[in-house]
């Protein structure tokens, strides 16, 4: 109530201002009394008899928090803390980003990655050349996506091409000297080592791994709050945090542009064409940002930056890895990959081709958000594939259930995406429209049908 007290003694002031310099032609009449009203209303009342209503000054205390023209409304009943919607702003949006970005920076870290290449330098004469080894370095970011913090051990999360580069001496072009910092502690001394678990080129995410670090266990780091990208749509707040220039970690701020659409570009290998799904974004990404977090309002991870556009006339066209992937594909490498030998994804095919037959915008009169959805059909079923005999072309997708969740389907991509989620003996049911009859579909996962990436 002392910020309420003293807002209402600010606009009594801005009031009375106004008062004075409005009568002083009528030096008879002054101003006697100036009272808040029961409905929360400002009336001053004049040495004339008369009086005046300045409207709704301040939010009324109230049991559902929705009193108060321009207070914040909230589910404890608070007094709103917001004078005029002209007036003074307390807690702003200015306010709500740096909230936002303080919780995000906490599991943000900027990452180096160390190679070795060897590099042969001629003579004058045949055979006088000799071969010498360079070191070099890449500069990247990366998010905690599980941290035991009593241990000092975390899981990261980062792209794959900031760990990888087809020139290094490993043998899978996988840096094995990578250094980890926290926010704040971008200094030599605060280097923590973390190792490779695993990773894919074609989906450009990469895992790896920090144990017993007295830096972590003494931090104020925690892992990332993660937020479904699939309730991402176009307009909400997008803050990139990452080790833009390899300079430390830096925040920009813009809107989700375009929120599921594919790229295709050449991979970390630099000959291999691959197809990314990503969230189109108008937040400032550079070198060095990749791996790195891209947040909502909240704080709560939305995506993994991997990408921007560089042309002439083209500006601020970024592009993140949505959080529902990124983290499917993280799930997956520590199943498969960690305290194993294996290093890659391990996704799940059915056989069969969907396609969109139909697509609208749908208007949330609830949220006041705007939306696409599709309808969802079969249009192939390959022979000999796990869904031979069971899915039909024509067949219009609803919905799908794995261990007791139930995904509505309605984008190509929530079909796709959850073959991320699958292992081998996993249940998948379908509930699918055929022939304007709705049947359900059990499909079992087996071993065969799980592929590389």
């Amino acid at each position: 109530m002392k910020k309420i007290q003293k807002i209402l003694l600010l606009v009594l002031m801005l009031a009375f201002v106004i008062l004075l310099s409005s009568c002083r032609s009528k030096e008879a009449v002054s101003l006697t009394d100036a009272k808040i009203n029961e409905s929360g209303e400002l009336v001053l009342h004049y040495s004339d008899g008369k009086e005046q209503n300045l409207g709704v000054v301040v939010g009324k205390d109230g049991t559902d928090g929705k009193d108060g023209a321009d207070g914040k409304d909230g589910a404890d009943g608070k007094d709103g803390e917001t004078v005029s919607s002209e007036s003074i702003v307390i807690n702003g949006e200015d306010s709500e980003a740096s909230l936002a970005s303080a919780k995000a920076l906490r599991s943000s870290v900027s990452i180096v990655s160390n190679f070795q290449t060897s590099v042969y330098q001629g003579g004058w004469y045949p055979g006088g050349g000799q071969t010498t080894t360079r070191d070099y370095t890449a500069s990247g970011s990366g998010v905690i996506y599980k941290m035991d913090k009593a241990e000092g051990d975390a899981f990261i999360i980062t792209n794959y091409h900031v760990v990888y580069d087809a020139s290094s001496n490993t043998e899978n072009g996988i840096s094995n000297n990578i250094d980890v910092y926290l926010y704040g502690s971008e200094i030599e001394e605060k280097a923590i080592d973390a190792t490779y678990v695993g990773g894919s080129l074609y989906y450009d995410i990469a895992v790896l791994r920090v144990e017993n670090s007295e830096i972590l266990k003494e931090s104020s780091a925690c892992e990332v709050s993660v937020f479904d990208s699939n309730n991402v749509v176009v307009g909400d707040s997008a803050i990139a945090i990452g080790n833009a220039q390899g300079y430390g970690v830096s925040v920009s701020l813009g809107i989700v542009s375009v929120d599921s659409e594919y790229i295709t570009m050449i991979s970390a290998d630099g000959k291999t064409e691959v197809s990314f799904r990503v969230m189109r974004v108008d937040a400032a990404v550079n070198s060095g940002n990749s791996g790195g977090g891209l947040f909502n309002g909240n704080g709560d991870l939305i995506g993994i930056v991997n990408a921007k556009i560089v042309y002439d006339g083209v500006e601020n066209i970024g592009y993140a890895i949505p959080s529902k992937v990124a983290v499917s594909i993280a799930e997956n490498i520590i199943d498969y990959c960690y305290g194993t030998d294996e290093e890659r994804v391990q996704r799940a095919l059915l056989g069969i081709t969907i396609g969109a037959t139909d697509s609208k915008a749908v208007y949330d009169t609830e949220t006041g958000k705007i939306k696409i959805e599709e309808t969802v059909s079969v249009y192939e079923v390959a022979e000999g594939s796990l869904a031979k005999g069971m899915l039909q072309t024509g067949d219009v997708l609803l919905s799908a259930t794995l261990n007791g969740e139930t995904v509505d389907i309605s984008r190509q991509y929530h079909v796709i995406d959850m073959m991320l989620d699958v292992r081998a003996g996993d249940t998948i049911t379908f509930s699918v429209l055929r022939n304007d009859e709705e049947k359900t579909i059990t499909i079992v996962i087996t071993e065969e049908c799980l592929t590389e990436y």
